[in-house]
């Protein structure tokens, strides 16, 4: 038997292996930090054995209180993920199960390479309705890249849309691959209008750091970025403050930062409601906004969700409270579920990186639905 994490988001510690009915394990923290949930390993040498493997320190996690419900997320081929029955109990998870194949992986969620990242930016590259923006480094010496898609105007409107703060909410980036895709159809009409009359600043991955090093939230100083906006370092948060630079240099009518939240099994929008700035417009920007979504994609609802923060009581450090203040613009946070979708759930497949993408391709509606009333 062998338990495996070193590659591209692994996350493991083997504590014992010997009995394959008590294989013991413990998920690593972030570095620089208290943060802990994210694991991703790979178990090879037991095919046709009959496993159980129990992490320890579940219980320890950030969010123990996201086990409830929960199934792993499970693959042969590292292309398709499948949901395994998983049991919490007494501060472990439990995983019973037998081998199909001489090795297969294990997840918390389906994972986004940092290789398939490259790939989604070179292929948008290739189209000529893209350019390629290298906004500088990560702290690590990786590259941050955006994508702009479409030509500035005069009357065009700024749209940004990033993901990835929290380098282990990978369905952000599967989002992303969807939303990316509708927007380079050549045969999308919403798509063609919508670059016609705005342009798109997309930022897939804003943690590459993080994503490979296989963190849960943050960077590899232990920032985590979605706490940072106020005041952002180029020591310790540079991925931050090289964006809010570009922001500030290329203007922002409209911004949808896309996350996935441990605990509840739903996707749904966080708003900018407690800023000093909350205005009757910008609530009414947003539930048109929302509607539009709930009406394209079934997957998307509006009854649960974060309570709304008090007025003048915003967190400002956070990417949609401090964007919707600095520009007197729509700014959201798009929330998706680690699980599965509770009013649609799949018991084979759980929230999905396809349903991801899927949400993120009905984002497109959403966003033209509230494009003439952003400024």
């Amino acid at each position: 038997m062998n338990i495996n994490c070193q590659f591209d988001a692994g996350n493991i510690e083997l504590v014992s292996g010997d009995d394959p009915q008590d294989i013991r394990l413990r998920v690593r923290k972030d570095v620089g930090d208290e943060h802990l949930q994210w694991f991703y390993f790979r178990l090879s040498g037991m095919r046709d054995v009959s496993c159980r493997l129990i992490i320890e320190n579940a219980g320890e996690c950030s969010y123990p209180k996201a086990w409830k419900d929960y199934r792993t997320a499970i693959s042969y081929d590292r292309e398709e993920w499948f949901r395994h029955p998983t049991e919490y109990t007494e501060g472990q998870l439990i995983i019973d199960i037998v081998p199909e194949q001489d090795a297969m992986w294990f997840a918390y969620f389906a994972p986004y390479s940092l290789e398939r990242h490259a790939d989604l930016i070179a292929e948008s590259l290739g189209y000529e309705r893209v350019t390629g923006h290298h906004l500088g480094l990560t702290v690590d010496g990786r590259d941050l890249d955006m994508l702009q898609f479409g030509t500035p105007g005069p009357d065009k409107r700024n749209l940004w849309f990033i993901a990835r703060q929290h380098p282990g909410e990978s369905m952000a980036e599967w989002w992303m691959e969807g939303f990316i895709d509708r927007l380079l159809d050549p045969d999308d009409p919403l798509s063609a209008v919508l670059l016609e009359k705005a342009v798109c600043y997309v930022v897939p991955n804003m943690n590459p750091d993080g994503s490979i090093r296989g963190h849960l939230r943050c960077n590899a100083t232990g920032a985590n970025l979605n706490r940072e906006w106020h005041e952002p370092t180029m020591e310790r948060s540079p991925e931050v403050l090289l964006v809010r630079n570009a922001m500030d240099a290329l203007g922002c009518d409209f911004c949808l930062d896309v996350h996935g939240d441990e605990e509840l099994p739903y996707n749904f929008i966080a708003g900018a409601e407690g800023i000093a700035g909350w205005t009757p417009r910008l609530a009414a920007l947003q539930a048109q906004f929302c509607a539009t979504l709930a009406n394209a994609n079934p997957d998307f609802q509006r009854v649960h969700g974060y309570p709304l923060d008090e007025p003048g009581k915003a967190n400002m450090t956070m990417c949609t409270n401090q964007i919707a203040q600095r520009f007197d613009c729509l700014a959201m946070t798009l929330e998706q579920p680690f699980k599965d979708n509770a009013d649609r759930p799949d018991l084979e497949m759980g929230w999905s990186p396809e349903r991801c993408s899927l949400l993120g391709r009905s984002a497109i509606d959403a966003v033209m639905s509230v494009l003439p009333k952003l400024r």
